[in-house]
């Protein structure tokens, strides 16, 4: 029973496998993005249900450049097009949705209707969807510096600093899930995720079904966090 749960407040997800996928099925890898957006979709929905307050997707690295140009640009469009006819959606299920990462790479189109999602959202509170977009944790860092130089603050600490991160609005993972056996963390939230609790799965992500995401959770409510703290067993 879900009841019995310790239900995180915050899950990030590193959503791994979609080329895997459609490469064993002898599929071009833009239709393994496009089951995985499926399953992306399922998932925002279930959380929604478990009563999660935030949940951050891991959509697209600053690595994910070095792909071929042909996969990037079908990824953008895939992204473009799923968040206007999904939009409604998340809407109707009072989620509020923030992108993270940088604007400045992307198609302007997509950045208009992100602005646009962002601003028509801003006032829902069932759970906040950060997405994260042409995002690295090392370029977050270095941009959240030079936003600190600029301003030049009269005191700098760890809550100043997580100020000027993408993550400001939401608090710090509890969870972070990655499927497909990969047991790294791709330059993910590395200023987030100091006290976060790792999940590793071999699942591929267009495999991962809302039974995968809650056998994580159950492990997630099984663990003691100590923070640092000692605590007796």
């Amino acid at each position: 029973m879900t009841d019995e749960l310790k239900i995180p407040s915050h899950v990030a997800i590193i959503m791994d496998g979609n080329g895997r996928w459609a490469r064993r099925r002898g599929l071009p890898r833009v239709m393994g993005h496009y089951q995985g957006a499926q399953v992306a979709e399922d998932i925002v929905e279930y959380a929604t249900e478990l009563g999660i307050r935030h949940l951050t997707l891991y959509a697209f690295s600053t690595e994910n450049w070095n792909r071929p140009k042909e996969e990037v640009e079908a990824l953008f469009k895939l992204l473009e097009d799923y968040l206007r006819n999904k939009k409604q959606k998340l809407y109707d299920l009072k989620i509020r949705v923030r992108f993270i990462g940088r604007r400045d790479r992307i198609p302007k189109t997509l950045v208009e209707l992100m602005k646009q999602i962002e601003e028509e959202s801003k006032h829902f509170n069932r759970l906040t969807l950060n997405l994260a977009i042409d995002y690295g944790g090392r370029d977050e860092i270095l941009r959240a510096v030079r936003k600190l130089l600029k301003d030049n603050p009269k005191v700098i600490n760890e809550e100043t600093f997580s100020q000027y991160l993408d993550l400001s609005c939401s608090p710090d993972p509890d969870l972070l899930i990655r499927t497909a056996g990969e047991k790294r963390i791709s330059n993910f939230l590395l200023w987030n995720i100091a006290y976060t609790e790792f999940y590793f799965t071999d699942t591929l992500w267009p495999d991962f079904t809302r039974e995968e995401f809650l056998k994580a959770i159950k492990d997630f409510s099984k663990r003691k966090r100590k923070f640092g703290r000692v605590i007796d067993e």
